[in-house]
């Protein structure tokens, strides 16, 4: 073999696992203190949520960013709302269950797991509002009104098999079931657990 053909192979090479890894985003979150959060995103919170319950403060990173999320329950209905590393909203989540996507939705998006996976299993279902057009307050009121809109997302917290042991991934769908994006999410952080 010439040089060159050795240097195109592996050039090959790392180009197919490189992008065979971009598939997957590890992400990790962890709880944090109130005064940990970002002022911006408070003061944002305390004008704009009222009657809000059990609030609580993450930190969420993965390999590409870090975020803030504020979850808490309103109305008996469980919300998470996320922002970026400045404080700016990023999107609303509203924790939901399988009656609450349309059935040619879910349809659809129990077909890509039954593909993907030789089994799974879902752990939570989330309706995504992301933020449109930097309309914070109409994203905000169409998300508190629980609207099924055109650009809304499902996110799919599932544990899945592909080869021989259960991972857990975060898989994102359109309001129509199609498939967006998946990540493969790292097990919740013990490191405050003392043995």
């Amino acid at each position: 073999m010439s040089k060159k053909s050795i240097l195109s192979l592996i050039i090959l090479l790392l180009c197919s696992s490189y992008v065979s890894l971009a598939q997957y985003k590890y992400e990790r979150e962890y709880r944090i203190r109130k005064a940990q959060f970002p002022e911006s995103a408070l003061g944002f919170l305390e004008e704009r949520i009222k009657g809000a319950r059990q609030i609580r403060f993450y930190k969420e990173t993965d390999s590409t960013k870090v975020s803030f999320e504020a979850k808490f329950k309103k109305d008996r209905l469980r919300y998470s709302i996320e922002f970026d590393r400045d404080g700016k909203l990023e999107d609303v989540e509203i924790r939901i269950k399988e009656v609450d996507i349309p059935e040619d939705s879910f349809e659809k998006i129990t077909a890509y797991f039954q593909n993907e996976f030789k089994k799974y299993r879902i752990r939570r279902m989330q309706q995504q509002y992301p933020l449109q057009d930097n309309d914070t307050e109409e994203t905000l009121k169409i998300a508190f009104q629980n609207l099924l809109i055109p650009w809304l997302n499902y996110e799919f917290i599932v544990e899945g098999k592909k080869e021989k042991k259960f991972e857990q991934y975060e898989v994102l769908f359109d309001a129509a079931g199609n498939f967006l994006k998946i990540r493969k999410s790292l097990p919740p952080n013990y490191d405050h657990v003392l043995y």
